[in-house]
């Protein structure tokens, strides 16, 4: 059996599908889950031991000496209920940046699965929404993992923030479908280190994570806003709050949506320019 076959299901230089469909994306996403069973307990570990150090210590143990001074600039919650949310979005940055890049790159330029793929009847477009379904399945799994650790250790105020899971996976996205419609193009993985420190840092420290965003000084608050986490962590937060309001979370979602589909227009593109040669 090639390399098509095993990918697809088809013989390499079966003839392509006259039109694009998500069965052919999820054969894709059948390879991408059949790669995963050699390596889930690794990541299971790490999915779990994040939140529980994270919070830990930034929510118990820093947060202790924080709530002595007050809760008034937290919306009167602990500090604990106050960074779970955020960070809850944080995660989902990071693993959807994390699955964008190297896994990315590495199927063009190292493992050439994509190459292999492309000689089926999958297209490009396949290909990306292949990817793209079993990223979402690794957002899912990190954010509910995130969750249940956090109401573990007593972070969850409101039956709400069961509604942040789906946002949480949505900021992913956010991030994910423009990240891989970028990381296909790339011939060296050397601007990957620009990402994770010009970008994920400072998103990960100045979009209201750890203090509200009114405390950062006024020029930079409209920066801050522009992001997808912002809007992430601020309707999470608000719904395991129990302080989101129909208007302002539709602004989020809609926003969110809106990075996202230009993410997968992008990358339905980009795709097709790698891959198509």
């Amino acid at each position: 059996m090639d390399a098509g076959t095993a990918l697809t299901g088809a013989p390499t230089g079966a003839p392509r599908a006259t039109t694009p469909g998500w069965p052919f994306a999820f054969r894709q996403f059948r390879f991408w889950l059949t790669d995963y069973r050699r390596t889930w307990r690794g990541s299971i570990y790490s999915s779990l031991l994040n939140p529980l150090l994270f919070l830990s210590a930034m929510g118990l143990g820093l947060g202790s000496m924080i709530d002595k001074h007050g809760t008034a600039r937290l919306g009167g919650v602990s500090y604990l209920v106050f960074l779970a949310p955020g960070l809850l979005a944080a995660t989902a940055m990071q693993t959807g940046v994390g699955e964008a890049t190297y896994p990315v790159f590495g199927s063009v330029k190292w493992n050439k699965t994509y190459q292999a793929a492309s000689a089926t009847p999958l297209r490009p477009a396949d290909i990306f929404h292949g990817h793209l379904l079993f990223v979402t399945m690794r957002l899912a799994m990190n954010c509910g993992m995130f969750l249940a650790v956090a109401a573990a250790l007593g972070a969850v105020s409101s039956p709400m923030v069961l509604l942040a899971l789906p946002v949480a996976v949505l900021t992913g996205l956010a991030f994910v479908a423009p990240i891989e419609a970028w990381a296909v193009t790339r011939t060296t993985d050397t601007s990957f280190a620009m990402i994770f420190r010009f970008g994920l840092i400072p998103l990960f420290l100045f979009s209201g994570i750890f203090f509200p965003i009114t405390q950062l000084p006024v020029w930079l608050r409209p920066v801050a806003y522009a992001t997808p986490l912002w809007h992430g962590v601020a309707l999470c937060r608000a719904l395991a709050l129990g302080t989101a309001t129909p208007g302002a979370s539709l602004l989020h979602v809609v926003y969110l949506l809106a990075v996202a589909a230009a993410g997968v227009f992008a990358g339905q593109r980009t795709y097709r320019r790698r891959l198509y040669v």
